[in-house]
């Protein structure tokens, strides 16, 4: 039992780190029809920043702020210097363009942080473990990872039903052409929710700093299953964010739990140990392919 609800704290701390690339990346592809595969980088340059501030200052607040600062100020620079002439591009020319963006800022951030992973230590209010239950003592930055991604699940909410820029992000996803015609800046409406997206790589990028290396090509093995929690959630849906990167969180965390045990009780060790690898890295296309099967535009699609 104690292994169970450690699990799920793993599946919701991971499903929060990935709620905060997806939510972003649902976004600008809903309201845009743009395919992002620079949204990792935004998050790989948030945990350089961050990286990068913390070890010259040695103040976490001054990492999240570079972070924020960082992962925003280029996601917009790239939204107005390359995917602003790409809109009404076929998503071929969005996908190559994007792609030698993600060469470009892998070579970037080696010139400007060099090429040696940079290792961030815990913030010291964060160091140590709570007692959750009676033998299960759970890492406070884990904790602290789940509940910035509940706040952040929550502020999307309010932003995007409660608020004029909510209102005009709606409006934009349904018809960008009538919100242009009624005098809105549709250009930086773009550049906005493009920020946006940056903001919350941003956010990811400096609360998974201190849990994972800081390298060069790190916003490329997250992305693949951030389109996974986008494809299983609702593509352009901020909610089937939510529920996809829990799903996905879950499935995973699970996985790796349960499936090598159970592989190798049924199986010799040399085989169980390949299967079972082969089957926890498989999981969360499995849980993609079952929802498409059933539900072939995700869970919860934004309303067209």
């Amino acid at each position: 039992m104690i292994l169970f609800f450690e699990q799920v704290l793993n599946g919701l701390q991971y499903g929060a780190m990935l709620f905060l690339l997806a939510s972003g990346l649902t976004l600008i592809f809903g309201i845009m029809g743009v395919i992002n595969l620079t949204h990792g980088a935004f998050y790989m340059v948030g945990a350089y920043c961050a990286a990068f501030a913390v070890l010259n200052t040695g103040s976490f607040a001054a990492g999240v702020l570079a972070a924020l600062a960082g992962a925003g100020i280029y996601a917009v620079l790239i939204e107005i210097s390359v995917v602003r002439w790409l809109y009404r591009r076929d998503h071929l020319y969005q996908v190559l363009a994007t792609y030698g963006l993600i060469l470009f800022t892998n070579e970037a951030v080696s010139l400007v942080f060099g090429r040696r992973p940079l290792l961030l230590d815990i913030p010291a209010v964060l160091r140590g473990s709570v007692q959750l239950l009676p033998g299960l003592d759970y890492p406070l930055m884990r904790l602290a990872f789940i509940a910035v991604g509940a706040a952040v699940a929550i502020g999307l909410w309010l932003l995007v039903n409660h608020t004029r820029l909510g209102m005009l992000i709606r409006a934009g996803a349904d018809d960008r052409a009538m919100v242009d015609a009624l005098g809105v800046d549709i250009r930086l409406l773009y550049s906005i929710v493009f920020g946006l997206g940056g903001l919350l790589c941003g956010l990811a990028g400096v609360m998974a700093a201190p849990l994972l290396a800081v390298e060069i090509g790190m916003g490329e093995r997250v992305l693949i299953t951030t389109f996974v929690v986008i494809v299983v959630g609702g593509v352009g849906s901020v909610r089937g964010a939510l529920v996809g990167a829990l799903l996905v969180g879950m499935v995973d965390s699970m996985g790796r739990a349960y499936v090598p045990p159970l592989m190798q009780s049924a199986l010799p060790a040399s085989v169980a140990d390949t299967l079972s690898a082969g089957l926890v890295s498989a999981s969360i296309y499995v849980l993609m392919a079952l929802v498409l099967l059933v539900r072939p535009l995700g869970l919860f699609p934004a309303r067209g």
